[in-house]
């Protein structure tokens, strides 16, 4: 399972780590977003120690989704070094964000 990250813990789980990560933005009454949870739960598991998988939600965290203008979920954003390479708004197939994390 994805591990889940919050305003609180973003920059030290997400900006500051080294690997790359892939963030899905999501909230419980999005459907799209419950669509998209198995495979990025299934994701976090693929990674081993080449990138990493969290999940974010929304409602609980509105500064960090204001901050990357979040206006549309689901989102997945990959960061690299801290910085925002590759944005995704809507659900996609799995191959797709394994090719975001260059697995």
């Amino acid at each position: 399972m994805a591990k889940a990250v919050n305003d609180e813990n973003f920059e030290s789980e997400v900006l500051n780590c080294k690997v790359p990560v892939l963030v899905d933005f999501w909230a419980d009454w999005c459907g799209p977003c419950k669509i998209l949870s198995p495979i990025i739960d299934e994701l976090s598991t693929l990674t081993d120690d080449k990138a990493k998988v969290v999940k974010l939600n929304v409602d609980e965290s509105p500064q960090t989704s204001a901050k990357y203008e979040i206006t549309a979920i689901p989102t997945t954003i990959l960061f690299e070094n801290g910085k925002e390479t590759v944005v995704k708004t809507g659900v996609f197939p799995k191959s797709e964000y394994l090719n975001m994390l260059g697995l």
